[in-house]
């Protein structure tokens, strides 16, 4: 019997004891998300995942990208990128020509003078952010410094124009540079007997593309004005940096270049968990 009543207070006690860290472990997670929601209401911006789009616009060209960040603590986060960008010759000029040929003149494609090459690049970088200054309040901007480094892949597409042969009843052709020395002069308008109809358009070259393979960086800062922890509104402003193993020549009358500097603006938008 008096095993039995051991048992039962045994039983009772360790019922108790569940019940206590039961209630325990309810009250500290009530805990965590008063404090998480104090920290909102400061501005405080506090994560575990988040993913980030974006578009961009850049001093050399255009891009946008994929980010993925892991928060460490309080002020520093993991990031994951990936993006994929044209870089354009700053020189570039588009030209539209009217085809006076038909009864209605058309308007065609419009041709980029003295272009080469179209150079895309597909990047994947690490890196970091690091918080500068919180929101103050939750209608407030926090303010974080990023940056990363990684590999690039440069894509180098050739780009064809659409040209008139005034020498052979109007015969129209699609040409790109480097074939020939004749048609290379037509890129500049300088082949007699040619003139230039417009661009082929971007259907043409794909099956043409050389790499370039290169590593690149870039650093900046991101303002964060979204009113919830949970949606990410932000801008980001910085520089990047694009360095290639072999020279990419963009255009026909200026030096190939393998270093690539530029200036960007990103508007970007995603979650947080």
């Amino acid at each position: 019997m008096k095993k039995l009543f051991a048992a039962a207070a045994l039983l009772f006690s360790s019922g108790l004891l569940f019940a206590q860290s039961k209630e325990e472990r309810r009250e500290e997670r009530k805990e965590r998300i008063n404090a998480l929601m104090r920290q909102e209401e400061e501005g405080v911006v506090i994560y575990n995942k988040q993913t980030t789009f974006a578009i961009q616009l850049r001093s050399n060209g255009y891009g946008a990208f994929i980010e993925w960040a892991r928060m460490k603590n309080r002020n520093y986060a993991t990031l994951y990128q990936l993006e994929f960008a044209e870089i354009k010759h700053p020189k570039e000029n588009k030209v539209q020509f009217l085809n006076n040929s038909s009864i209605i003149p058309i308007v065609n494609n419009p041709v980029i003078y003295a272009k080469q090459n179209y150079f895309y690049n597909l990047k994947f970088a690490y890196g970091q952010s690091r918080r500068i200054g919180d929101k103050g309040n939750k209608n407030g901007v926090s303010v974080n410094a990023v940056y990363m480094g990684g590999v690039s892949l440069g894509l180098m597409r050739p780009y064809y124009i659409r040209v008139v042969n005034f020498q052979q009843n109007n015969e129209v052709s699609e040409i790109k540079y480097g074939e020939n020395a004749d048609d290379d002069l037509a890129f500049v308008g300088e082949r007699s007997g040619y003139g230039i109809e417009g661009g082929a358009g971007l259907g043409k070259g794909w099956g043409e593309i050389k790499i370039r393979p290169g590593a690149y960086a870039k650093g900046g800062l991101r303002f964060d004005y979204g009113r919830f922890n949970e949606v990410v509104s932000a801008l980001e402003v910085g520089l990047t940096a694009d360095f290639y193993a072999q020279k990419v020549p963009i255009m026909v009358d200026y030096k190939a270049d393998q270093l690539f500097f530029g200036a960007y603006l990103a508007i970007e938008f995603g979650k947080r968990k």
